[in-house]
Parts: C-alpha cells; structure tokens; sequence
C-alpha cells in the first residue's frame, strides 16, 4: 500500500484543504495529516517544503505529489477505482465535472464576501448583488443534479462523491452566515452536515486554538 500524506492548510480557514481531505477520507485509505497555520510569516516556507506551487492542500502519494483540488480528485479516483469518487454512469460523471470545474473556477463573490470558518456560526454579513447571485446559482446546481442524478441518495449525484467534496464548503459557509435557502437545499445541507468526515473536520476546527483576523468578519 502506497502512503499516503495530506498537507493542509487550518481546519477553520481553508476551504480547498477540506476538499482534497474529504476525498482522501472517502476513499477509506489510512493517510497522515500534517497541518500548517495559514497567514503567518512561516507559511509560504513551510509550504515550499512540500510543493513548489506554495499552495495547500498537497496530497504526497508514495513518491509523487501533486496539487491542484481537481487534479487532486482525478488522481485518486485513479488510484482507488472502486471508492465511487465519481459517478459511474458516464453522463452523471460528465455533469458532476462540469459543476466541480464551475465550482473552482467560480462563485468569487461568495469566496470574498464569507470567509470559510464553520467555527463562526451564527454570524451575518451584508449580501451584496453579485453575492446574492452566487447563492441563488448554487441552489440551482444543487436542485437540478438531486432531481436529475440523486433520487437514489442522499447527495447530488446519489452517493458522496468528488462534487459533494467540492460544495460541503459552501454548505459550511451557508450555515455560518445563516443563509436562506430552499427546502430542496436544506435537505441536501442536511445531509452533508451529518456526512461523517465532514462532522470529523469540523470537530478538528474546533480544536484550533488561534485566530487568523481577515477570516473573522460578520457580527
């Protein structure tokens, strides 16, 4: 069995972190976790160590490391074809990479304007226009793929899969805010909330015992 190591950034800060960790998780393999404070003088450097791109999550498989949230998943559905990290239908899957690369690729607003921190529930902040926007497309993507792909499930494409670690993030970051969402969204949050390792992650957020103020933002 290869080892498996996954470099991360905090628990309560870094949402691409959860991502890459969620999917190593699914796949059932036993990995080592190294945390790295995120935004103090030591960061970039104790990144550096591990990849040249600077940037976490970082999983080292054995020999190779690689980077990237997406290329991340694609490698470890490679490596673990029986996890289910995709759909395995071949339109499903189509439309599970369509809506993880418009969730990487997009929703800046909603990045900028709610900080990732399950550990601030309870907060709010002002929802501007285009954030506004960034919720309601989301719900959309949410609706049409639980209609289309997930009646036989509890997630969008009816079991976990690489789409569901890409928005359980967001889900975070909606009940943080106290966003208002359709029943249909709801439900879904629901079930990524009681998803195991995202119960895990959080529980390890709460544990963290420092503060990163630009994070910190709502009342």
């Amino acid at each position: 069995m290869t080892n498996l190591t996954l470099v991360i950034g905090s628990k309560s800060y870094s949402s691409w972190s959860m991502r890459a960790w969620l999917m190593m998780a699914h796949t059932g393999a036993p990995f080592e976790e190294i945390v790295i404070h995120l935004d103090t003088a030591e960061t970039r450097e104790q990144i550096l160590e591990h990849s040249p791109a600077g940037r976490v999550p970082i999983p080292k498989l054995g020999e190779s490391t690689v980077w990237d949230s997406l290329t991340i998943g694609e490698t470890l559905a490679e490596m673990f074809p029986d996890a289910g990290l995709w759909p395995a239908d071949s339109t499903a899957r189509a439309h599970a990479c369509a809506i993880c690369n418009e969730m990487h690729a997009g929703f800046t607003d909603l990045r900028h304007g709610m900080p990732f921190n399950p550990r601030a529930e309870g907060r709010t902040v002002q929802i501007s226009g285009p954030l506004a926007a960034d919720i309601l497309r989301i719900q959309e993507i949410w609706a049409d793929r639980r209609r289309n792909y997930g009646s036989d499930g509890e997630f969008l494409f009816g079991d976990f899969s690489i789409a569901d670690a890409m928005f359980a993030p967001v889900v975070s970051r909606f009940r943080t805010y106290g966003v208002d969402v359709s029943p249909t969204s709801h439900v879904y949050m629901d079930s990524i909330w009681a998803h195991p390792p995202v119960q895990q992650w959080c529980k390890g957020a709460e544990q963290e015992d420092y503060i990163t103020e630009i994070y910190e933002v709502g009342k």
